[in-house]
């Protein structure tokens, strides 16, 4: 339904600035999960690796800047803001700030294609509870769905997909085994969302469109206890036995993610590489969706779906996903018995 906008925000992860930020950011990341010290200290590594700095910020300014030129060309006119869940500028302090400058009512896109309690429903606790903070005109927000399945996020993935098999010794190209990954879940947070089924249908619609019949979705990043049952297999275990199997080579595509982000860069160019390189398996890693002026030019279409009323494009068979979640979607993870 036509809806009256003011704003667009852009409601992102969050990450680490520099060294002195890391385990401060870790702690917002993990506060009320029991994660073990010794765990956010392994994490942490992997942040110093590069520096102690996430590339995520200077990535969602980009999105930012490309959504502003996007809509300042083709409309609609809204002002754009930016916040994170983990880190500065954090979503309290943003709403604080759209309140001051009068918005009411704002759109937000959060950066991730798929439902899950992580990747859905949290952020939809977080605005509620900023909001709640800020108290007496906070603006109103209302969620943009899911796009897993946006002919758009679609086309951006296969172009980028052909890059990295154009990238690969043109002898390596036809027989390279396609990789899919996103990031692990609880197998009891998976089982009660339609995560594992929406990553499933864009690779298959990935795959499609880049002309491969067989493909492989894997997982990366995981972070839980060894007892809890997460998605599996892990990339790196993947890539040991396609190099036992004698594949010619891989491509990995990260369509769990929308951008080169700190699981991407650690998870995929340092670990997965290394394990390919040890086992004489050529490798190649297809980039994000990042600024792809097809990602962005979806992100204008979902806005201009509730400005507007324009028609909700999808490719594939799965229905959309709704504007509004229900009560009951996406639950959290549960916890073992101790």
């Amino acid at each position: 339904m036509a809806a009256d906008y003011d704003a667009l925000l852009l409601l992102s992860f969050g990450g680490p600035e520099g060294p002195d930020d890391v385990v401060p950011f870790l702690e917002n990341v993990t506060r009320g999960r029991n994660v073990p010290p010794e765990r956010l200290e392994e994490v942490a590594q992997h942040y110093m690796h590069l520096g102690g700095k996430s590339p995520i910020n200077e990535q969602n300014q980009a999105l930012l800047a490309a959504i502003d030129a996007e809509l300042g060309a083709r409309g609609p006119k809204l002002r754009t803001y930016w916040a994170n869940r983990n880190w500065a500028p954090y979503l309290t302090d943003t709403l604080r700030q759209m309140r001051g400058d009068g918005v009411q009512r704002a759109l937000c896109f959060s950066t991730s294609a798929y439902g899950s309690y992580s990747g859905c429903r949290q952020y939809q606790e977080d605005v509620a509870g900023a909001r709640a903070e800020v108290g007496r005109r906070a603006p109103e927000i209302d969620m943009l769905r899911k796009f897993f399945n946006h002919p758009r996020f679609i086309g951006a993935n296969v172009e980028r997909v052909n890059a990295a098999y154009a990238a690969l010794p043109a002898h390596h190209r036809d027989d390279a085994r396609l990789v899919f990954t996103a990031h692990s879940l609880p197998r009891s947070m998976a089982n009660t969302s339609p995560y594992l089924q929406q990553l499933q249908e864009t690779a298959r619609l990935v795959a499609e469109g880049v002309g491969r019949r067989e493909y492989d979705l894997v997982w990366q990043s995981r972070s839980g206890p060894a007892a809890v049952p997460w998605l599996e297999p892990d990339i790196c275990d993947h890539l040991r036995g396609l190099a036992e199997a004698v594949e010619a080579a891989v491509v990995i595509s990260p369509i769990g993610f929308i951008s080169d982000h700190m699981e991407v860069v650690y998870d995929l160019d340092h670990e997965a590489r290394h394990v390919a390189d040890e086992h004489g398996l050529p490798m190649t890693r297809a980039g994000t969706v990042g600024t792809h002026p097809d990602f962005v030019a979806m992100i204008r279409e979902l806005v201009e779906e509730r400005v507007s009323g324009a028609e909700r494009r999808r490719s594939g068979s799965l229905p959309i996903a709704p504007d509004v979640c229900a009560e009951d979607c996406c639950p959290p993870a549960r916890r073992p018995k101790a």
